[in-house]
């Protein structure tokens, strides 16, 4: 089972064997198949006898390798100069990209040849590096052949009979002009900010006339990137939009229609790797965790399923939203054991937050929130639902053009007082004043910094979300800017708080989440049961459990 652009990758191998420009040798994919099976072994997988395991190419893998190697002008020089493979996480394209590597330093026939492991960080680019160093640990015919430099941490690999050698190239590591590489591996291109590696490893090949270029991913959600622009001109290459020889295109993903959430019959098409070195079941939990817990659904989709996400996602589910516990008594409030307060003030005309959140030991987490707005903003936007919130009591409206910060450091200051507020999480850039004159009032304020910083906490309440526990009262204002609420995705999955328009307000919701990384940042208290033994002569139900 194979996706649309996968199955356009074999059609065009099919069309390219009735043209006259290029040829197809066989011999030439043999060669480099056979030295993955017979000549690569595996250090993470043991035969029957208990060593390294062949590597054994799954069909997928044959097809690429096979098409890199064995595609050839009239000349005998490779086809294909530039090699875009996007797969599902797990399916062991890494592995596959450092045999190449491998192949290309001890059996291309290249005098001098460099090889790069490229990424977009020294530590990414070590990973296919790593696979390389062990794969030549693990196999005894490479270990014959090749060099390894820098005694427990290996930073280079040599063939000293071609004068060959494999090693990283990062933006750390030094990447600079001055190198002349025969082949560059580049490592989950969707991390990488800019081209200027990707740029940088081609541009000493002009020397080479064999040299190839392979970039190896998962699928991103950064539409300006060079992932993107890649992606996109592998589509076109394949599906006969623009015609580019040299560029080979190996892009799984799902067909229009397909549910990866709902059925795993589409799995394979991203995943044609199951069954050896990605399990069903991992897959089954990962789709559990995306249904469960809406902040990994992107996440999953993208890394797991092939699915190129938005960068900004809707971040609550409104109907678990809704489906919350209700609000807790208030003796069960004043006696929680955990009490913390998030305080976002807004600038000029804005909407300014104070949330208390309150930890009971049941795992219910009570919210009650207050807000603000200066009167010159109910009539600058009176489209917004202001008016109404003032009404009801939730929105509390101060005189003149700005919000009053003297009222709303009183109310922090009594709510601390009377609540016992343990910590109240402000953001030094815009309450560094009032935090000070709440600091000689006796309220713990603790700068919190903002954007990725919060990721765990707004991972934490998508979770108390999900299981009901966040117990909201059916705040309206605090609904209305849950259903603002988005989330930005960092390169390496981390997120933070946005909204899609300057219209729709998420203050409140950031408060939550200030509130919340303060309660992260707790030690975990594990409670244990004692038992008390009475020794000696007494009645036997004298000893009795103490908790």
């Amino acid at each position: 089972m194979a996706g649309p652009l996968v199955r356009l990758a074999c059609e065009r191998h099919q069309r390219d064997q009735k043209g006259r420009e290029w040829r197809f040798s066989e011999e030439d994919a043999d060669s480099a198949i056979q030295f993955f099976e017979d000549v690569l072994r595996l250090p993470d997988v043991v035969d029957a006898d208990g060593q390294p395991s062949a590597f054994r190419l799954q069909g997928w893998q044959t097809f690429v390798i096979g098409s890199l190697f064995g595609w050839m002008n009239h000349e005998g020089l490779r086809r294909f100069r530039e090699a875009y493979i996007e797969i599902g996480k797990g399916n062991g394209k890494t592995p596959m990209c450092a045999g190449i590597g491998l192949y290309g330093m001890v059996m291309d026939g290249e005098r001098a040849a460099e090889i790069y492991a490229a990424a977009a960080d020294q530590d990414q680019a070590q990973i296919l590096f790593r696979d390389a160093v062990r794969i030549v640990e693990a196999s005894p015919a490479l270990l014959e052949q090749v060099t390894k430099s820098g005694g427990e941490h290996v930073w280079k690999l040599d063939h000293k009979p071609s004068l060959s050698f494999f090693k990283t190239f990062s933006r750390e590591s030094g990447a600079r002009s001055g190198t002349r590489p025969h082949m560059g591996l580049l490592d989950e291109l969707h991390e990488h900010r800019s081209p200027q590696i990707s740029i940088k490893v081609r541009a000493g090949a002009k020397g080479r006339k064999n040299a190839m270029f392979v970039e190896i991913t998962n699928s991103g959600f950064d539409r300006t990137s060079i992932c993107w622009q890649h992606h996109e001109h592998s589509r076109k290459v394949l599906e006969q939009a623009l015609s580019d020889d040299r560029w080979f295109a190996f892009v799984c993903g799902l067909d229009d229609g397909d549910d990866p959430l709902v059925d795993e019959r589409c799995w394979p098409k991203a995943n044609p790797n199951i069954g050896h070195s990605i399990t069903l079941d991992y897959l089954k939990r990962q789709v559990a965790n995306a249904k469960n817990m809406p902040l990994e659904t992107d996440d999953i989709l993208r890394l797991n399923f092939c699915v190129w996400t938005r960068q900004q996602t809707r971040a609550i589910d409104m109907k678990q939203w809704q489906a919350c516990l209700p609000l807790p008594s208030e003796g069960e409030l004043v006696s929680a054991p955990l009490k913390f307060g998030g305080l976002d003030l807004g600038q000029t005309d804005d909407l300014s937050a104070w949330v208390r959140l309150y930890f009971l030991k049941d795992g219910r987490v009570g919210v009650k929130a207050r807000f603000w707005l200066p009167d010159a903003a109910l009539e600058k936007y009176p489209d917004r639902p202001y008016a109404h919130w003032r009404n009801l009591g939730l929105l509390h409206v101060t005189e003149g053009p700005t919000t009053d910060y003297d009222e709303i450091q009183e109310s922090v200051k009594r709510d601390c007082h009377d609540d016992g507020i343990q910590s109240v999480a402000y953001d030094k850039r815009f309450a560094e004043q009032m935090a000070q004159h709440l600091i000689g009032a006796g309220v713990d304020m603790v700068d919190q910094p903002q954007g990725f910083q919060l990721n765990e906490a707004i991972k934490r309440k998508g979770t108390l979300i999900a299981n009901g526990e966040l117990c909201h009262g059916s705040n309206e204002i605090l609904t209305w800017m849950a259903s603002n609420y988005v989330l930005r995705h960092g390169m390496r999955g981390e997120v933070r708080p946005d909204k899609e328009r300057a219209s729709e307000k998420i203050d409140g919701q950031v408060a939550i989440d200030m509130a919340l990384a303060l309660w992260v940042r707790q030690p975990t208290v594990v409670e244990k049961d004692y038992q008390m033994i009475v020794i000696g002569r007494g009645h036997p139900e004298q000893g009795r459990a103490l908790s």
